[in-house]
């Protein structure tokens, strides 16, 4: 079942990680940003602005799951795009979502 058609500007769909809602985020590598869908009508209710284009993936985490980690690269970028992207390869944390994640379900090896 399709769940959502990217827009443009959104790029290419990366990691992903649902919240405590059921809601989908994705992280947009080369569209500098994170999407939340919501699953069930398609559409996008969401979006966070990241400062560096190469966003790889999501994860909700702190005590209580309301803070959001989002990595992104920097391969694939020639040193002057290297030079206007100075956050290229960092990992941020996201506050104030107004949502939390949920713990991730471990598996006996």
């Amino acid at each position: 079942k399709l769940v959502y058609h990217l827009e443009k500007e959104e790029k290419m769909p990366d990691g992903m990680c649902i919240d405590a809602e059921g809601k989908l985020w994705v992280a947009c590598i080369d569209g500098g940003r994170i999407i939340r869908i919501d699953p069930e009508t398609g559409k996008r209710i969401q979006t966070v602005r990241m400062p560096t284009p190469r966003i790889t993936s999501c994860c909700f985490g702190g005590k209580d799951y309301s803070e959001m980690y989002v990595t992104s690269a920097y391969d694939g970028l020639d040193e002057s795009t290297l030079a206007k992207e100075p956050h290229a390869g960092e990992i941020f944390k996201i506050t104030g979502l107004g949502v939390k994640g949920i713990p991730q379900n471990f598996y006996a090896a």
